[in-house]
């Protein structure tokens, strides 16, 4: 069994709100700087491209108010498309950068965002979990109009939720070995934690 790709996978996870698209967007920029090869994909768009081709939603937050088995089947096509559209751009080299959530919240309960069969095909080289202390997160949460959130529970909702998403990153991190990075991504230091992600990522 193949352990790895060509190109480095780095999956990115946080909680709704934490900040994990913003790091992203500078580790994006930076490592345009240092001249390395970033390719930056989000693991629910690609859900959501299935989910609209087939007429059944349009909005990205209903994913997870889908049938369980509908998400699942979504989660195994995102997953295999991710890595061959990833072979197409970066070819032997560079980062494939997956922006997704390491447990989501479900009408039926927490699911996990990286179970094996997504593992299988991403074959992750890191997972990075990115956090904030959970009242900013809630605050965050609650300025952001362009998304629904307001079932996370406030500051102590948001709370558990972290410590089940590091938990199941570690519990993915398992099947292949993967790297797991501890992010902190405090009010106004998106650009240090960016930096700090791409140290880590750049000695794999």
């Amino acid at each position: 069994m193949r352990m790895r790709h060509p190109f480095k996978v780095v999956i990115v996870t946080g909680v709704p709100g934490v900040g994990k698209t913003t790091v992203i967007s500078h580790l994006k920029e930076i490592a345009a700087e240092k001249g390395l090869k970033v390719e930056v994909v989000n693991f629910g768009s690609f859900m959501l491209n299935y989910a609209v081709k087939e007429g059944i939603i349009e909005d990205r937050d209903k994913i997870r108010t889908l049938p369980l088995r509908k998400q699942l089947d979504l989660q195994a096509r995102a997953a295999k498309a991710i890595i061959e559209y990833a072979g197409e751009k970066l070819g032997s080299e560079g980062f494939l950068v997956i922006d997704t959530h390491a447990l989501v919240r479900t009408v039926a309960g927490y699911w996990p965002g990286l179970p094996k069969h997504v593992i299988d095909q991403l074959k992750p080289d890191m997972i990075a979990v990115i956090e904030a202390p959970p009242e900013v997160v809630a605050g965050r949460q609650a300025r952001d109009k362009t998304r629904y959130r307001a079932d996370f529970g406030g500051v102590e909702g948001v709370r558990r939720l972290m410590e089940y998403a590091r938990a199941a990153s570690f519990a993915s991190a398992v099947f292949y070995a993967s790297t797991v990075a501890i992010i902190e991504n405090l009010e106004g230091q998106a650009e240090e934690a960016a930096r700090q992600l791409l140290s880590y990522m750049e000695n794999l």
